[in-house]
Order: C-alpha cells, then sequence, then structure tokens
C-alpha cells in the first residue's frame, strides 16, 4: 500500500496553454491538449535523445543500449524513452547510472508503473531530476492501443531518435515515422544479418536512416560536428578505461603521446599484430585512441 500511495503523490496535469508545457510540442500536429506529469519535463536548453527499440532485446541490443546512453548522459544529453521490457528500460538505467538526466512518456496513468518490474527504475527517474510523463489520466491501464499513440510524443520532445533494436515489425519503427514526420534525425545502430532484432534497424539504414555506429556519430549529430570529447569530465574517461577488455587495456596503456607505428605497439605489449589491431580499432571507436597517418597510433591526448 505504501508504494501504491507514493506513486500518486505530486501529479500534476499541465494544459497546452500554460507555461511549463514543452514549447516544441506546439511545434507538430496531433499532440495533446494537456499532459500529465511526475518530476520535470526535459529541459529544452539541453539535447535529447530518444531510445527506443525491442522489448525482446537480445544480449546485443542490451549491451548496446546500456553503452550508448551512458555515453550520451555523460556529455550532457538528457534520455527519453517508454520504459517498457528490453531496450527502453536498459537506455534509460544506463542514463541513471552514468548521472543523466532521464525521461519516460508511458501509455498508462503516471501513477501505475508499467511494467511493475520497472518500479525501480520509476523511482530512479524521479529521485534523481527527471520526469515521468503521459497523456492518459490517472488511473488508465497500459491499453494496447495507447503505446503506439503515446510514441508520437517521445519522439516529439526528442532533437534525436536512436534505434537500438528493432524486429520487421515493431513499435519502434512507428516511433522512428513519427520522428521523420516531425523533421527529426533518426539513427540505427547497425546489426547482424539475420537476426530477427536486427531485421528493423538495418532496414532503416538502408532506408537513409544514420548509422550510428559508436555515441560519438550521434553526438556530432547533435551539436552538429562540433562536440569535443577534451569537455568530458576524467571520472568519464576512467569509466571508458575501467570497461575496457583486459587486451585492450593492455594497448591502451602501451600508447604514448606520440605517434607508433603497430609494430612498435606490438613488440612493447609482446601481443600479435592481429590482436594490437583489434584492439586500437575498438579503442578509436571509443574516443581513447587516434590514427593521424595510416598504421600510427597515439594516445588521445585531449582526455587527459
Amino acid at each position: 500500500m505504501g508504494k501504491e500511495k507514493k506513486l500518486t503523490e505530486e501529479i500534476r496535469f499541465i494544459k497546452k496553454s500554460d507555461s511549463e508545457y514543452p514549447a516544441i510540442l506546439n511545434c507538430y500536429e496531433r499532440m495533446p491538449k494537456g499532459l500529465y506529469l511526475k518530476g520535470r519535463f526535459p529541459d529544452p536548453d539541453r539535447k535529447t535523445v530518444a531510445m527506443i527499440g525491442a522489448r525482446g532485446c537480445s544480449n546485443y541490443g542490451r549491451t548496446q543500449a546500456l553503452h550508448f546512453s551512458k555515453m550520451l548522459a555523460e556529455a550532457g544529453v538528457q534520455i527519453i524513452s517508454g520504459m517498457a521490457y528490453g531496450v527502453d528500460s536498459y537506455a534509460l538505467k544506463g542514463a541513471l547510472e552514468a548521472g543523466g538526466k532521464a525521461f519516460a512518456v508511458l501509455g498508462c496513468g503516471v501513477d501505475i508503473c508499467y511494467p511493475k518490474e520497472n518500479y525501480y527504475l520509476y523511482e530512479e527517474i524521479l529521485k534523481k531530476g527527471g520526469g515521468i510523463i503521459s497523456e492518459y489520466e490517472t488511473g488508465s491501464p497500459p491499453l494496447s492501443w495507447h503505446f503506439p499513440i503515446r510514441n508520437r510524443i517521445i519522439s516529439a520532445l526528442a532533437d534525436l531518435v536512436l534505434v537500438v533494436e528493432a524486429r520487421k515489425k515493431s513499435g519502434s519503427l512507428i516511433t522512428a515515422d513519427y520522428a521523420l514526420e516531425q523533421g527529426k534525425s533518426v539513427f540505427a545502430v547497425p546489426g547482424r544479418v539475420g537476426d530477427a532484432c536486427s531485421t528493423g534497424c538495418n532496414a532503416l539504414i538502408a532506408q537513409g536512416a544514420g548509422i550510428a555506429w559508436s555515441p560519438e556519430v550521434v553526438l556530432d549529430e547533435l551539436y552538429a560536428g562540433s562536440y569535443v570529447c577534451k569537455d568530458e569530465n576524467e571520472e568519464a574517461v576512467n569509466w571508458r578505461i575501467m570497461k575496457l577488455s583486459p587486451e585492450e587495456r593492455k594497448v591502451y596503456q602501451c600508447l604514448q603521446a606520440t605517434e607508433q607505428s603497430v609494430d612498435g605497439i606490438c613488440n612493447v605489449c609482446g601481443m600479435e599484430s592481429r590482436l594490437v589491431a583489434v584492439c586500437l580499432t575498438s579503442l578509436c571507436m571509443e574516443g581513447l585512441a587516434v590514427c593521424r597517418q595510416p598504421g600510427y597510433y597515439c594516445r588521445m591526448e585531449e582526455w587527459e
């Protein structure tokens, strides 16, 4: 009973005529005349990414959702999703773990945590300064037809929509369609050919969606190519180093501020060239190393 009471506290109804109503929603048709809110709306002065994907995501989808959301959140980007099972939940979880702001647009009343297993996420979103949003009045159950409709709000509140995993027929693709109608950028994380959960993402890429092969690609799009990695704090850099594999960390420790050849790095590390090359590629994608000329690498000095 205590939890149920807590879920009904501090609920506000923000009318379209109220100054607190998100101004961005007024730019699009078919937006609600009011929104129920717990917490706050996304800050309009900060970038927001909608991260969406398959409920029954694979381990790859789960890993990528956490990775992208953490990196984006560490760069100051707000994360919004529908708080469904799978990718939505991991996207919010990653943002919160990185100390970022997270927001959820529900397909039920804001006084109902759906799915109920996400109660911890629901509370953490509010505790850490985010918001729970819905166009449905309190007490409204999570009816199936509510979810595709609420997706237009998710995309409208975001500057960019990132699809992490999606099947051929997916609610995530409905959100992507809304985003395109609204003139938003749509990016998709590429997946392995033949994986059911990646069919939708690969199809989006084939149709012209941006290829989200790293968080930096998304950040470049958000900041029109002006995003600079050196603005990231030391804790964020340390976190990136900590999550490296043992081999990647070993190669990273061998890198210097001045350029070294791959053969030179192999000699210092005592590792095979093929494995070193794989590690160097990964380090470059993480923004920890840079290749300024073919075959030569150095540590990314801006991070230090």
